[in-house]
């Protein structure tokens, strides 16, 4: 009996954390079909499809994101401060920044950030909606992906180049897509977001996905260059994540950024999933809030 005490105390406290946390990595289901806003579609099938893959326990939560009330519910039931909702801009989805705008403006828990797409709009109307969508949307940040192209490209690709110029006369950070979903899986090697960082050192990079599966050499990208920053969001729960909780209880404990990757994981499950994977007490307000607060600003 005493035994099932201490078991269960210590799984409660493993479960808990009270402090502010900043979610990287978020979007309603709302905001289009390839986030699961309508069932009976691919898009809703292929949802929970990958909620089941990365771990989801319900893997049609994200249907409370149908509408925006109930989508800014479940941010405020779960205990997040503020999410940062990152649209899109690819050949395949493209998700306008004035609907991040939209969104994000009346809730002061939530944190925009807009989409551009050089290669397929080229650099002057580029240029031109970054300095929209920063000075006159206000939003918080410029993310591309370079590897969703057509063609896929590396993140380094000349066309982008001059993005990631921009942004660091700015000071604004940049967000990058990467992951295993890529078209093509060697696209998405972090080599290219080092010679990124060594290119452009006042410039903020914040990784989307943590280049998983190249865990470790993620790992030493971060290493090399304290201007890159990672957010494994529902990756960090896969085979071979655990080096990234490893290296945040040593070095990486500032580079590191919590983000829960809704909707393709609930909300609620993946901070308390987050805090079991076994990072040092007195590094969770560094990653779940101090990181965050430094890349934005705030």
């Amino acid at each position: 009996m005493v035994i099932c005490t201490i078991s269960k105390n210590k799984e409660e406290k493993l479960s808990q954390y009270n402090g502010k946390i900043i979610d990287f990595r978020s979007r309603p289901a709302l905001l289009g079909e390839f986030y699961g806003s309508t069932p009976g579609t691919k898009g809703y099938e292929t949802a929970k499809w990958l909620n089941r893959r990365v771990g989801s326990k319900d893997d049609e939560h994200f249907t409370k994101s149908f509408t925006l009330d109930g989508y800014i519910k479940e941010v405020r039931d779960s205990g997040i401060t503020n999410a940062v909702v990152i649209g899109r801009d690819t050949p395949d989805l493209s998700i306008p920044n004035d609907v991040i705008k939209d969104i994000t403006a009346p809730y002061k828990e939530l944190i925009g950030i807009a989409s551009v797409d050089p290669q397929t709009k080229g650099i002057a109307q580029t240029f031109e909606e970054i300095y929209r969508a920063t000075e006159t949307l206000g939003l918080k940040g410029i993310n591309v992906e370079p590897t969703f192209g057509k063609p896929a490209v590396y993140f380094d690709d000349k066309d982008f180049l001059p993005v990631y110029d921009l942004c660091q006369s700015l000071k604004i950070p940049l967000f990058i897509m990467s992951g295993p979903t890529t078209p093509n899986l060697e696209h998405t090697n972090p080599a290219a977001i080092g010679r990124i960082a060594r290119e452009f050192p006042n410039l903020k990079i914040v990784v989307c996905h943590g280049c998983y599966p190249y865990v470790n050499e993620m790992i030493g990208v971060a290493f090399r260059y304290e201007n890159v920053f990672v957010v494994p969001d529902m990756y960090i729960f896969q085979a071979g994540s655990k080096l990234f909780v490893e290296a945040a209880n040593g070095f990486f404990k500032d580079q590191l950024l919590f983000g829960t990757s809704y909707p393709f994981r609930p909300m609620k499950q993946t901070i308390e999933d987050f805090i079991k994977l076994g990072f040092k007490d007195e590094i969770l307000d560094n990653l779940f809030y101090k990181n965050a607060q430094r890349v934005l600003s705030l």
